[in-house]
């Protein structure tokens, strides 16, 4: 296994971080916080036409078919830059249409979605908080060869914005949780869909949607019915290992950002980083961001070969969730009160180290599956 980029990933990192700092500087974050919308259509369409939208759908499809490591290089920029909008949920909603869409839904979709007409996300999570399949309660009946879903989803990420939800559906009651497990592609708008953004530490727009009595047509079934569980875990899966590339950038930034302070912040006539006890503290920052990012890359490079990686997603997310809180705390505590300062940008990451800790699953949930694979459960 080799992490170290290719030319190609090296040139998508400097696109990226040349884009970003200039399309969406810390001004314009906070500016996205506050509006409804919580992102920049003008930025999304400029990232469209980067290619960025269709990185990792087929080139059949009018995508860059490149590898979910490239991805991965890519997620990394937008969370040190921390560009708010639907980049990841709907990039991580596309990878059960390419798991187990039809042709026809792959014809149908895929090309929008590259081309940036689409704004996709998942609706998994429900009132219990599970990320198991005992959690999954919304009811999917059929009705002549369609279906009418009815539930509570929470937490799902820009869903006010979405086009479509990818929703996890309970179609029959079987022997283990994980049977009779269903996913649909629901249209946003559909009547009988309610959406309300929930106010949240990271101001990152996680909606409560409500399902009542929504007709979805038969043909917008994604893969088998009572049978995508295994899409559920695969989507979790890959989804836990994009929010942890996002959560190095963001520990990148809080580094790159305590160190420079540390060299330039005098007391006692003597930059701060001078000062053992602290240069000590800023190591520790930089051991957890590399150690952190040696755990995401195996993972997403045995992701890419096609090799089984539920464990090593599992040791990565449960590691990172709370290297980042750390890292940013520290961060904060090292610049001293201009680090709470909401005009500064370190509280920006600690905000989303925050937030971020329970997208894709919690650090007990993973250590549990940790504990799980390792045969201690």
């Amino acid at each position: 296994m080799d992490l170290r980029f290719t030319e190609a990933q090296e040139m998508l990192r400097k696109t990226a971080r040349d884009f970003l700092t200039t399309e969406c500087p810390k001004t314009k974050v906070r500016e996205l916080e506050e509006v409804e919308e919580g992102y920049s259509p003008e930025t999304w369409r400029k990232m469209a036409e980067l290619g960025w939208m269709g990185l990792i759908i087929p080139e059949e499809y009018e995508g860059m078919g490149v590898t979910f490591q490239d991805l991965m290089v890519l997620l990394e920029e937008m969370g040190r830059n921390i560009l708010p909008g639907p980049f990841l949920s709907t990039t991580v909603s596309t990878f059960p249409i390419l798991e187990v869409g039809t042709e026809a839904q792959k014809r149908e979709f895929l090309p929008k979605i590259a081309r940036g007409e689409l704004v996709l996300t998942s609706a998994l999570l429900e009132v219990s908080g599970m990320f198991d399949a005992s959690g999954i309660a919304t009811k999917a009946m059929p009705k002549e060869g369609d279906f009418i879903i009815s539930g509570t989803k929470l937490f799902v990420e820009m869903a006010h914005v979405a086009d479509y939800l990818i929703c996890a559906t309970r179609t029959k009651e079987g022997v283990s949780p994980e049977e009779g497990i269903t996913l649909f592609m629901v249209e946003a708008k559909a009547p009988g869909i309610s959406c309300e953004v929930m106010p949240t530490i990271g101001m990152d727009k996680l909606c409560e949607v409500r399902f009542e009595d929504v007709l979805v047509p038969g043909k917008n079934l994604l893969g088998e019915l009572d049978k995508g569980w295994a899409v559920v875990e695969k989507t979790l899966e890959k989804g836990a290992i994009a929010s942890c590339a996002e959560s190095i950038g963001g520990m990148q930034a809080c580094v790159e950002l305590t160190v420079a302070y540390s060299k330039d912040r005098v007391q006692y006539d003597r930059p701060i980083g001078a000062f053992q006890a602290l240069q000590h503290i800023m190591a520790d920052m930089w051991i957890a961001m590399e150690t952190s990012r040696y755990l995401v890359y195996e993972a997403a490079w045995m992701e890419s070969e096609g090799l089984p990686c539920a464990k090593e997603v599992s040791m990565a997310k449960a590691y990172v969730n709370e290297a980042y809180k750390d890292v940013a705390k520290w961060a904060v505590r090292l610049h001293g009160a201009i680090g709470t300062s909401r005009d500064h940008d370190i509280p920006l990451y600690y905000r989303r180290a925050k937030a971020v800790d329970t997208a894709f699953g919690s650090t007990d949930f993973h250590n549990k599956l940790v504990a799980e694979k390792i045969g201690l459960i």
